[in-house]
This record gives structure tokens, C-alpha cells and sequence, in this order.
């Protein structure tokens, strides 16, 4: 696999472990949150997944078993408690994932892509609201100072769907099997539990005259379909 340059945090905001990881990023780990490229993580519809294959990639994925999904409900809802985090289970209808993934690149074209990335996962695991739904993102995208209609039409533009189909190729090429999934050069690093160790592992090779400052203290494709998409820190 490919060390491409500079530190990526792979995220979804499907995820409970990629929101968990978000805000224990941001708060035990405010430069490493800074220093790395955020990259969306999602399920292909049938388009994105006939130009991911066009452009010779696969998505790895497995559906979770009945016997993990209620799993992670018990353990999300677990560790959310003992941080203190307020949490709502939201409830998705017909989930299309490039709406709000795609979304995001919009965001981050015009500078708020870390905005919009805070902003969806409140609404969906704070709030509880459908994130897939158009309505939702354009109101996600009046909130931040973005386009309402072409932040939420951003899975009907042709070059962000081509865009997407590279993020694809990129998971595939990373080796991403799941989220959160953390890569430095040939290193990586899967699931909320591993996120301590990629925070020192990115500050050890940080040159010195930048060094990174200590932790703050916590406030708190398809393919052959051969990934595991949930573990007690990671969740795909």
C-alpha cells in the first residue's frame, strides 16, 4: 500500500466510534486534530460504486450482525455515559451516504470542513435527526454560513461524485477496513482505543521546532465484502 504524505484521519459521520473519536480528538488532542486531513468514509450507492470499480477499486464491507448492532448500542451508550455525553440514537431512512459525505467536500472547499464535520455529528448523535436527509444537510449548511441547496445537491453534481469516487479509491488503497482509521505513512492505527497511540505516534515525528504540546485534559467495493465493520473501538 501506498505511504502518501501527511497524516489522514479516516471519519464517517455514520459511525458512534468515528463521533466518539471526533470529539476525544478535539478534546484531549486539539493539534493532532489540526494536523491531520480529514477524509469521509462511506458506504457507495450503486453509482459511486460502478466508478469506484471503473476506476479500479473495491469498498470493503461487511453488514453487521444482529448480535454486534446490539452490541455497539450497549457499548457506544456505555462509553457516551461515562464521558458525560448526551447522546440520541438517530434512525436513518433509506440512508443515501454521499448526501452528507459529499456534502462535506462543499464545506471544505469553501474552509468549514472541520464546521461541518462538528455540525453533523451533533445533529446526528446529539440531536438524533436523519443526516441523509436533504433537508437536515441544508440546514446544517445555514447553520455554518454554506449554500443550503448546494451543500444538500452535492450528490447530483457530477465532478463531486467523481471527487468521492477518488476519496473511494483512496480508502482502498489505505487499506481502510473501518472506522475510525488513522494513517502516517506506513502506520496505521483503527478504532477509538488506538487513537492515544496515534496521537503519540504522530508527535514523535514531528520535527522539534514544531513540536506538538502535551494532551489536554479530557473534558469528557463492496467487493468480495470481506471487512469487519464493528468492534468494541471501531465501527465501519
Amino acid at each position: 500500500m501506498p505511504a502518501r504524505r501527511g497524516a489522514r484521519c479516516y471519519f464517517s459521520l455514520r459511525s458512534p466510534y468515528s463521533w466518539l473519536a471526533h470529539r476525544e480528538l478535539h478534546d484531549r488532542y486539539p493539534d493532532v486534530a489540526a494536523a491531520v486531513e480529514w477524509r469521509p468514509f462511506f458506504e457507495p450507492d450503486p453509482i459511486s460504486e460502478r466508478m469506484l470499480t471503473e476506476l479500479g477499486g473495491s469498498f470493503p464491507y461487511a453488514a453487521m450482525t444482529r448480535a454486534k448492532h446490539l452490541y455497539v448500542l450497549q457499548d457506544v451508550g456505555r462509553i457516551a455515559k461515562a464521558r458525560g455525553i448526551a447522546l440520541r440514537w438517530p434512525v436513518d431512512r433509506a440512508p443515501v451516504w454521499e448526501v452528507p459525505h459529499l456534502a462535506y467536500l462543499v464545506a471544505l472547499s469553501e474552509g468549514r470542513g472541520p464546521a461541518y464535520i462538528a455540525a453533523a455529528y451533533r445533529a446526528r448523535w446529539e440531536e438524533g435527526r436523519d443526516i441523509c436527509d436533504r433537508g437536515v444537510v441544508a440546514e446544517i449548511a445555514a447553520e455554518i454560513g454554506l449554500d443550503p441547496e448546494l451543500t444538500a445537491g452535492a450528490s447530483d453534481d457530477p465532478a463531486l461524485r467523481r471527487a468521492g469516487a477518488r476519496l473511494l479509491l483512496d480508502i482502498d488503497e489505505d487499506g481502510v477496513f473501518g472506522v475510525p482509521f488513522f494513517v502516517q505513512g506506513y502506520s496505521r492505527f483503527w478504532g477509538l482505543d488506538r487513537l492515544a497511540d496515534f496521537a503519540a505516534h504522530l508527535r514523535a515525528r514531528t520535527p522539534p521546532a514544531t513540536a506538538l504540546p502535551e494532551a489536554v485534559p479530557a473534558a469528557v467495493g463492496l467487493g468480495d465484502r470481506r471487512t469487519d465493520d464493528g468492534h468494541a473501538g471501531g465501527c465501519g
